[in-house]
């Protein structure tokens, strides 16, 4: 079978909608026509990585599709069972971390648009175990970002560990950012939002965030307006962000570190240890948060807002999200 995808042809090459040959599902996997799949700032990371495990890899980890054919010994699917892809692809099912739950940090992990092909493909052939089960209610365009975006907001938010009526910022009111205010609302939590775009911002004010501040001083203005925040989530790969952040954090307050940016930063030592600053990584979560993410927008308590497009743009909109021109989230529909 010839299907179009999106293909990264190498490190640090130029991302194409060409097409591939896909062969038929081997033992242990099964053959996924896509309805939509959604894009993520790890798409622009991945690309440019100086090295790719596998490569030509096609991109994409927010998969929504139906099960086209199975392969050998695959029980838990049939054929027009609603699934979906994530970026968790495989793991080893026996470390510490598989056995507890926390699959996402199995050091043998493999991951879809990374070492394993993506869902921006017409069709994907995927390992059986890798896939999540996708409510027949929810439209396939709103539930792809949910299986990134919605996720690792959630996470994040698990990171941070608040009760009602405590103060968080949100670093970033893009994909991830949208999402995690509607939920930090949904638990009763007095929500900042921060980014350097006013159109955002607005967007941000109009989903209920309490306050909605430019980036470039929002540390000293989120000590003045709030005497500094129980949480500041990260959500934007800028540097500039943490250090805001930090400088948001009330005594013992939480900085939970989300978007991928520079692989060092200085942490003001100092005031981490005389102010009990507890620093955090989040990525992904439990197969069960996913479960709760459908939840919520089964409810009606979270909604991505996204804009659509066919796969032919997927260059396109790849370099509007590098000029942070995006808001909510961009999906392609099959």
């Amino acid at each position: 079978m010839v299907v179009k995808a999106a293909v990264l042809p190498h490190a640090r090459g130029t991302v194409a909608v060409q097409s591939v040959e896909l062969g038929e599902p081997g033992p242990g996997e099964v053959l996924v026509r896509m309805e939509a799949c959604g894009f993520c700032h790890s798409d622009l990371y991945v690309a440019g990585l100086e090295k790719l495990p596998v490569a030509p890899v096609t991109l994409g980890h927010e998969g929504i599709g139906r099960v086209e054919a199975l392969g050998e010994a695959v029980t838990q699917w049939a054929p027009g069972g609603r699934v979906g892809i994530t970026f968790m692809g495989t793991t080893c099912a026996a470390c510490e971390w598989c056995r507890s739950g926390r699959e996402r940090f199995c050091p043998k992990q493999t991951n879809f648009g990374y070492s394993l092909n993506g869902a921006l493909s017409e069709y994907a052939i995927v390992p059986a175990a890798a896939l999540v089960a996708i409510p027949e209610d929810l439209p396939a365009v709103e539930a792809a970002p949910l299986c990134c975006a919605g996720w690792t907001a959630y996470g994040a938010l698990r990171e941070a560990g608040l009760e009602r009526g405590q103060k968080v910022a949100l670093f970033g009111y893009g994909g991830l950012g949208h999402l995690a205010l509607q939920m930090a609302c949904h638990r009763g939590w007095r929500v900042a939002a921060v980014d350097l775009s006013e159109r955002k911002l607005e967007m941000a004010r109009a989903s209920g965030a309490e306050l909605a501040i430019a980036g470039e001083n929002a540390g000293r203005t989120l000590q003045k307006e709030y005497g500094g925040v129980d949480a500041a989530i990260v959500l934007t790969p800028s540097p500039a962000a943490i250090q805001q952040a930090f400088r948001a954090l009330k005594r013992t307050g939480t900085l939970v570190l989300v978007g991928i940016s520079v692989n060092q930063y200085d942490l003001p030592l100092v005031d981490t240890i005389v102010k009990g600053i507890t620093v955090r990584g989040s990525y992904l979560g439990t197969r069960k948060e996913l479960e709760e993410v459908f939840g919520l927008a089964r409810s009606g308590a979270i909604r991505a807002h996204v804009h659509t497009h066919a796969l032919e743009e997927t260059p396109a909109v790849l370099e509007s999200m590098r000029r942070g021109e995006i808001l909510g989230r961009a999906v392609i529909v099959f």
